[in-house]
C-alpha cells in the first residue's frame, strides 16, 4: 500500500503544494483516493504513523491527524494494539427483499440480537395508517440492537400485526425466521432511506459518537395478499453500510 499512497499523494499533486500547514489535508485526500478508488481492499491495513511520515516527509503528528479524519469519515478503522485498516463495509441491495441476519449470513458474519423491549399494545395512528389496521388492534412491538458477532450495527423498531405474530417470545434472532415459521414471510416492501445523524442515544448503544452518520430506513412488508406484515424503523451504522439499487431502462 505504500507504493499506491505514494503515488496518489504525487498524482493529485499534494507534494507540491508550497504550504505544509494544511499537509494532513493533502493527506487525507491521497488515502481517500486511493481506497475510494478500489486500488485497496477493505481490511487492508495501512503502512504505520512513522513509516507514512518518513515515506512522504511529514510529521507524525500530521498523520495522525489525516487518519483521525478519516476515522471519524468511517474510511478506516483502528483496532487497539493491531494498527489502522481501511473499514469494511456492507452491501445491502434494495433489488432484493432480504433480512438483517440474510445480509450478515451471506457475507460470513454472524448475526445476533439483543431485545431492549419487546411486548404487545394497541395500535398508534401512525402504526395503524402504516400497517392498514383499525383503530384498537392489537399489535406486538420489537426493539431490537442487532449485531454482527460482537459489534453493534443497527438499531430497528418493528411492529407486526398481532393477527400475524401471536406471541412476540416466538422472535429469536431473526423476525423473518418467525415469519418463515408462520408462513408469512413478505414477498415485497417499500422502503425509503434518508441520511441521519445519531442522537446521543443512538450513539451510546452503537459505540459511536455522539453525532455519527448514519442511515434511516423505514420499510413496510407485504404479503402477497397485500396485508401489511410489518413496519421496521431501523437506523443502520453509516461508517459500514452501503445501500445499492439496480436500475435499468425497461
Amino acid at each position: 500500500m505504500k507504493a499506491l499512497l505514494l503515488d496518489a499523494y504525487r498524482i493529485l499533486g499534494l507534494d507540491r503544494q508550497p504550504e505544509r500547514a494544511l499537509a494532513y489535508m493533502s493527506l487525507r485526500r491521497a488515502i481517500r483516493h486511493t481506497i475510494e478508488s478500489g486500488a485497496v481492499e477493505s481490511g487492508e491495513a495501512l503502512p504505520s504513523e512513522r513509516d507514512l511520515a518518513k515515506l512522504l516527509e511529514l510529521s507524525r503528528v500530521t498523520v495522525r491527524k489525516a487518519i483521525t479524519g478519516l476515522v471519524s469519515d468511517g474510511l478506516l478503522v483502528q483496532r487497539q494494539g493491531a494498527g489502522t485498516f481501511v473499514a469494511e463495509r456492507i452491501v445491502k441491495s434494495f433489488s432484493r427483499l432480504t433480512s438483517f441476519s440474510d445480509d450478515l449470513r451471506a457475507r460470513g458474519l454472524k448475526p445476533r440480537s439483543l431485545f431492549l423491549d419487546r411486548g404487545i399494545g394497541t395500535v398508534t395512528p401512525e402504526e395503524a395508517m402504516a400497517l392498514n389496521l383499525s383503530p384498537g388492534a392489537a399489535v406486538v412491538r420489537l426493539y431490537r440492537l442487532r449485531f454482527a458477532g460482537d459489534e453493534p450495527l443497527a438499531i430497528e423498531r418493528s411492529v407486526i400485526p398481532r393477527a400475524i405474530l401471536p406471541d412476540p417470545a416466538l422472535v429469536g434472532d431473526s423476525l423473518y425466521e418467525a415469519f418463515d415459521r408462520l408462513d408469512c414471510r413478505p414477498r415485497r416492501a417499500l422502503q425509503r432511506l434518508r441520511a441521519v445523524a445519531f442522537d446521543a442515544e443512538q450513539s451510546r448503544l452503537l459505540g459511536l459518537p455522539a453525532g455519527s452518520p448514519g442511515l434511516f430506513i423505514e420499510r413496510r412488508g407485504f404479503l402477497e395478499d397485500g396485508r401489511v406484515v410489518e413496519f421496521t424503523c431501523s437506523h443502520y451504522r453509516g461508517d459500514i453500510y452501503d445501500f445499492v439499487a439496480e436500475l435499468n431502462n425497461d
